[in-house]
Order: C-alpha cells, then structure tokens, then sequence
C-alpha cells in the first residue's frame, strides 16, 4: 500500500471516532468518493492498525443504526418547510 493511503486511511479514521461522522460527511471533508471511505475502512485498516479499525467499526454501527432516524427527520423537516 502507498505511504500517501496509508497516511488518509489513519486520517480518516481518526476523523470518524473524533466527530462519530457518518461515511457520506466524511467523504465530503476528505473529498473522496463514499466507496474509497468504505473501502478504507473496511479492507486496509484492519491491516494497518486493528485497534483503531475496531473503534472505527464500532461508529460505523451506530451511524448504520440510526440512519432510519435521520432519514426519518430529514422527511419531517422537508415537509414542514414546504
């Protein structure tokens, strides 16, 4: 893997368990692509540091969790707005 990877695959990571963001907003920061994000965090940091991708994963979940929740309040505020 590519010192230049590895370095935004620790970033990356570090940015979800700080902020608990969610893949799609992370991607925006990062200005790449929702499926590298993924693919970060799935596949190459496990390799690069098992702790970090544990933690990592465990945002993940949550954010997977509550998604119905926002998507949910998303739909409410749309409307109330119209």
């Amino acid at each position: 893997m590519k010192d230049y990877i590895e370095k935004r695959v620790l970033e990356v990571a570090k940015y979800i368990i700080e902020s608990k963001s969610t893949i799609r907003k992370t991607a925006k920061v990062f200005g790449v692509s929702k499926s590298t994000i993924h693919k970060d965090m799935t596949e190459r940091l496990p390799k690069l540091n098992p702790q970090i991708a544990h933690e990592a994963k465990s945002v993940l979940e949550l954010n997977k969790a509550e998604r119905h929740i926002r998507g949910g309040r998303a739909t409410k505020l749309k409307y109330k707005s119209l």
